[in-house]
């Protein structure tokens, strides 16, 4: 079952192919994934954390190389970041403090996500080789190009189905079962959006999961 970890490895890697399928194979700065690529304001809902906490630490997670999604040069600061992703009570913001790390994805997993193979984090003991493949004959690559015309491309099609297929069934803020037959806006129950921002009924202020009051307008929110 797919956690906050996985979450955001798939939402990053969604967001790179729509962008430039190439840019996945292209290193960028770490700070990248959290103030523009995939910031906590706008994908909160789509990762499913509850707290700014809570997406820091799937960060840190990531940039620490956990299941070998990414890794993070130089070498020293992912050693920090994986200390720290090990600690009891670790500091899930301190990624921060190395906005110039060059972050690089594992393009292995990055192609089984895009294809829709679910089991695509990478073996533990491996990582994927980056060294090209030898030349091959003119009559072996046309077999391997008629193969690959029956398989479903990287991008395209199989993106847009990876999000039709996240559209919810339940409200995520009151847990009210949403219709199914017509497109919803707003949930029936609690009157919140089934994504984005979460407002507060009163006064339309920005609110997070779990609040009971407004601390715009004091207002009760209706949903815990």
């Amino acid at each position: 079952m797919a956690d906050d970890l996985d979450r955001l490895f798939e939402r990053l890697v969604s967001v790179l192919a729509d962008d430039a399928p190439g840019r996945l194979a292209i290193p960028f700065p770490a700070s990248e994934v959290y103030e523009r690529l995939v910031p906590y304001r706008s994908n909160r809902s789509i990762l499913k954390v509850a707290t700014h906490q809570d997406y820091e630490m799937a960060v840190l997670r990531l940039l620490a190389g956990e299941r070998g999604y990414a890794s993070v040069d130089p070498a020293d600061v992912q050693d920090v970041l994986q200390r720290e992703a090990a600690e009891s009570n670790p500091d899930p913001g301190v990624f921060r403090q190395f906005p110039d790390a060059m972050l690089n994805l594992n393009r292995l997993a990055a192609e089984r996500f895009l294809r829709g193979d679910r089991a695509y984090a990478p073996p533990a003991a491996s990582l994927p080789s980056l060294v090209p493949p030898p030349p091959e004959s003119a009559e072996a690559a046309d077999r391997e190009g008629d193969e690959d015309a029956e398989e479903a491309p990287l991008a395209g099609a199989t993106f847009e189905l990876a999000e039709q297929t996240e559209a919810p069934r339940q409200c995520p803020y009151c847990g009210a079962t949403l219709p199914g037959s017509r497109k919803v806006n707003f949930c029936p129950q609690c009157g919140q959006p089934p994504s984005g921002e979460l407002r507060c009924p009163a006064c339309g202020g920005e609110v997070d999961v779990g609040w009971r009051y407004c601390v715009s307008c004091g207002r009760a929110t209706g949903f815990e």
